[in-house]
């Protein structure tokens, strides 16, 4: 008890800094999450195919352009007819980056190699100000 008391501040900084390294994590950005450049440069560069799990209404709001609409509870269904090579990058993508990682093990239960979500979804995408399509 005595180490704790004569050592606070040191206790206090190495939690902060292991609360900083989790946070990452936390907020969605963890294993197979993307940065919107990195989508970018996937789409650009590798023929990345943008599946879209939002519902059918939030996705005539705005999507990723060129993304396809297929909504998270259809996932399992409708994943393998939609992209027929398992082995091109997939983007996952949903408004917050959540529902699209939880995604992400439905995709790869259904033996694609290469799955990554969007880290921050949607609203990650508008705010770098890159193009959203209507529907």
């Amino acid at each position: 008890m005595k180490f704790i008391l004569d050592n606070w501040m040191l206790i206090l900084v190495a939690l902060s800094a292991g609360g900083m390294l989790l946070w990452p994590m936390i907020n969605g950005a963890g294993p197979g999450a993307l940065t919107v450049d990195g989508a970018v440069q996937l789409i650009n560069r590798e023929k990345a195919v943008v599946i879209d799990i939002c519902e059918p209404a939030e996705f005539a709001v705005g999507h990723v352009a060129g993304a396809k609409n297929i909504p998270m509870g259809q996932l399992e269904g409708k994943l393998a007819g939609a992209v027929k090579n398992k082995a091109l990058p997939l983007i996952l993508v949903c408004q917050s980056g959540a529902r699209s990682s939880r995604a992400l093990g439905i995709a790869k239960k259904l033996g694609f190699e290469n799955v990554q979500s969007l880290s921050g979804g949607l609203g990650a995408w508008r705010t770098a100000n890159l193009p959203i399509e209507k529907a």
